[in-house]
């Protein structure tokens, strides 16, 4: 293999006679002047003499190619001849010469280069395409540390040099975005890298609004030494369940935020709950609150005149007049109109309806704090309004623990901590026009939550809808096969992907990724490692209508198959027996007709006997 045709800093041509290049694969060049460097084929292309090179017209074949190629001996009308553009993974300041060898590098000669970190510290998330040729020269704490998995082969041994990202670069580089269509790989992905995110043992609290990310169940058919105990290391906990929102604890911005995920929060909706919320109020005295004055402001004249005619002479009905009309006294000029404090009361209730506000979040914390994954699962729109919610709180105190360390000041101590979520561009939509109570907090982490230790891992099929300022802080983007040509938009701007990157990736396998990162400076093509756990709903839905939903007639099959011969002599022998395995009643008739229409189908035959009818297997 040597270099052919015109180079430059950035790319080269390589040929070779002896085999074909292989995409993505690193080779290295001996170039002494340039100190070796490396390079990575991003497009191949091999000839022989029935479609000679000659007569070929395309990037990686022009004149000066040709020339070079019959200077260096090549039969270029005969010769099996195998071409690859070769893009050059260092700063070179003059280009290679033409003529100088290429061949595959040694583990040694590149482990500076690929390996950052070693397995036990660092994500280890799958495989580099390309490192196949050199699986027998690793070392042994990089061997198998990445299994492989194929649909029709199962776990596979692994192949290659593991791809470990650097998790103790966030803080310079922080931020993870996982981007790719339906099927491509990118739950998948997910799930693996919060596996090695607890393997680390990092805090992390996740928003699960498709209740799949629990991790206690292992991938069937892995080696013992590739298991991990995760239910040890993770926490599931239902939103309205075992977590909510303490109304105590909320202050005037909290609830303005909660009531915005519920609908619409107008001007003078806000500057009511401003003036209307005091400090501890229950959700009972809120809303109280919130009822009486609506009550005193639309029957205002009616309790006056009521109390001029001393309440009929309640005592206690006076006193309650009294009372309503001097909030009215009170809040009247400050509140708005009487339709504000209904819409308030509006999506009060529906917060409290859904069970915003039955419990606390000390689960979600105690988690954190213990250095715990936390999932929080539930309907997206209650994990919009929860999560916002914890977000916001765990941020403010991460922020404040980090200020006083600087003051001198004393705080509670918060752990440095990672927040993900599936489906992102729900909880930060791009479209400022739709209702995301998470999207301010999401985007203030993005933008300043590496200084405290705060640090985001998003997924989401569609990144053109996910908010712009979000998407351009995600400083490591794993993009699996994507086809929309506005998503497509989005991953030309916001990564290092180049052109040959882009065109494949509508095509790429499920499974596969371009992991574009700032912390390496360059784009990896990476196979995602094998799960260690699987989704609750990872089995096929056509084996669970198998398994889970028998038909009735098919059961009453089965259970009459086992009780043959059968027939008039012997029916109310089998009957009571047939209702209780079957646990329902059953009736001669639905016993005849099952019967019948196995005869009809050739199941059993049929014979008519002194005494009656028999049924039994058929004699062939």
């Amino acid at each position: 293999m040597q270099i052919v045709g015109h180079t430059t800093q950035q790319e080269v041509y390589a040929a070779s006679r002896q085999r074909p290049f292989r995409i993505n694969e690193l080779l290295l060049i001996e170039d002494k002047v340039h100190n070796y460097p490396l390079g990575e084929v991003v497009e191949t292309q091999s000839f022989n003499r029935y479609i000679p090179l000659v007569t070929e017209h395309s990037d990686l074949v022009d004149r000066r190619v040709r020339e070079n190629l019959a200077q260096l001996g090549y039969d270029i009308e005969a010769d099996t001849i195998h071409l690859a553009r070769i893009r050059i993974l260092a700063e070179l300041v003059s280009p290679v010469s033409v003529g100088i060898a290429v061949r595959v590098p040694a583990f040694k000669e590149i482990e500076d280069f690929l390996i950052p970190r070693d397995p036990d510290t660092g994500l280890v998330l799958g495989v580099i395409r390309g490192t196949e040729e050199l699986t027998s020269g690793l070392p042994a704490n990089l061997t198998n540390v990445a299994l492989l998995y194929q649909k029709d082969k199962g776990v596979l041994p692994q192949r290659g040099i593991p791809y470990i990202m650097d998790h103790w670069t966030w803080p310079e580089y922080p931020h993870i975005g996982i981007f790719g269509g339906s099927g491509s790989g990118k739950s998948f992905a997910l799930r693996v890298l919060l596996e090695e995110v607890m393997w680390q043992q990092l805090p992390a609290l996740v928003l699960d609004p498709h209740f799949e990310l629990s991790f206690t169940e292992a991938f069937p058919d892995l080696p013992p030494p590739y298991r991990g105990d995760f239910a040890r290391r993770s926490t599931v906990l239902m939103a309205g369940r075992d977590v909510g929102i303490l109304f105590e604890e909320l202050n005037g911005a909290d609830l303005l935020a909660l009531l915005q995920a519920a609908g619409e929060v107008t001007e003078n909706m806000n500057n009511a709950i401003q003036t209307l919320h005091h400090r501890r109020d229950s959700f009972t005295s809120f809303s109280n609150r919130l009822r009486d004055l609506t009550q005193g402001l639309e029957e205002e004249q009616d309790l006056k005149r009521r109390l001029r005619e001393d309440a009929g002479g309640d005592p206690w009905e006076k006193r309650e007049i009294e009372r309503i009309l001097a909030l009215v006294a009170k809040y009247k000029d400050r509140v708005g109109h009487v339709s504000t404090l209904r819409a308030i009361s509006r999506r009060l209730n529906r917060l409290h309806m859904e069970r915003v506000f039955t419990s606390g979040i000390e689960p979600i914390q105690e988690a954190i704090l213990n250095r715990r994954l936390v999932v929080v699962q539930g309907p997206i729109w209650f994990l919009q309004v929860l999560g916002a919610y914890v977000i916001r709180k765990f941020y403010r105190e991460r922020r404040q623990y980090q200020d006083a360390e600087q003051t001198g000041e004393e705080a509670p101590k918060f752990p440095p901590f990672l927040v993900a979520t599936d489906e992102a561009h729900n909880f930060a939509p791009r479209s400022p026009e739709i209702p995301a109570p998470a999207r301010s907090i999401l985007r203030t982490i993005a933008q300043e939550g590496r200084k405290y230790g705060v640090f985001l891992l998003l997924a989401s099929q569609r990144p053109a809808l996910l908010e712009d300022t979000i998407t351009a802080q995600l400083n490591t983007k794993l993009i699996f096969r994507t086809i929309r040509s506005s998503d497509l938009d989005v991953i030309r701007e916001e990564t290092d992907l180049g052109p040959e990157e882009i065109r494949r990736l509508p095509y790429l396998g499920s499974g596969n990724a371009f992991v574009s990162s700032a912390s390496v400076g360059r784009t990896i093509a990476v196979r995602i490692r094998v799960a260690k756990t699987v989704s609750p709903h990872s089995r096929h839905p056509f084996l669970e209508l198998r398994e889970d939903f028998i038909p009735p007639e098919e059961k009453l099959r089965k259970a009459l198959l086992q009780c043959l011969p059968l027939g008039d002599f012997n029916f109310d022998v089998h009957l009571g027996a047939l209702q209780q395995k079957l646990r329902r009643q059953i009736s001669i008739e639905e016993i005849t007709h099952c019967l019948e229409g196995m005869v009809i189908d050739g199941v059993i035959e049929k014979e008519e006997m002194l005494l009656g009818v028999e049924y039994r297997q058929r004699k062939d």
